[in-house]
């Protein structure tokens, strides 16, 4: 049986907006750190197969989700610990999503495909975003 794609959430710790996220990637770029983008996460995902069936990781930002990046694959990364950890790899394509709430959590979660907020229409992509307590209430009566 062939399993269904799967996402990733996970918290967007220290960025304030779409843009301070694509601007950190372009600084981190800049100073040599690997491309595509990675994200190092202690856990390894155990529904690996599903999301490596075209899953992303959707970004939670000042409480709403905002933005996903397309999974590239899973590699092991060995902390200067000496722990393995997963490097998350990423295209470096940020797609701007529709805004919807998340609380806090920790670590990260898994989201069903049916779950996935929708991508924004691309003549959106450039727009610049909403203040994210006005996002979060329209997300809340069901606006986007």
């Amino acid at each position: 049986m062939a399993s269904a794609t799967l996402h990733l959430v996970k918290l967007c710790v220290g960025i304030d907006s779409v843009e301070h996220l694509q601007d950190y990637r372009a600084r981190m770029q800049a100073r040599g750190a690997p491309s595509p983008p990675r994200h190092i996460t202690r856990m390894w995902p155990r529904r690996a197969d599903e999301l490596l069936q075209g899953g992303s990781l959707y970004w939670v930002i000042r409480g709403l989700i905002q933005a996903r990046q397309r999974i590239l694959r899973l590699e092991e990364a060995i902390g200067e610990d000496g722990i393995r950890r997963c490097a998350i790899v990423m295209d470096q394509e940020i797609i701007r999503t529709a805004p919807v709430p998340r609380r806090a959590f920790q670590g990260w979660r898994y989201l069903a495909a049916g779950d996935a907020p929708p991508d924004l229409p691309p003549e959106r992509d450039t727009e610049k975003a909403l203040p994210p307590m006005l996002a979060n209430a329209l997300a809340d009566i069901g606006l986007k």
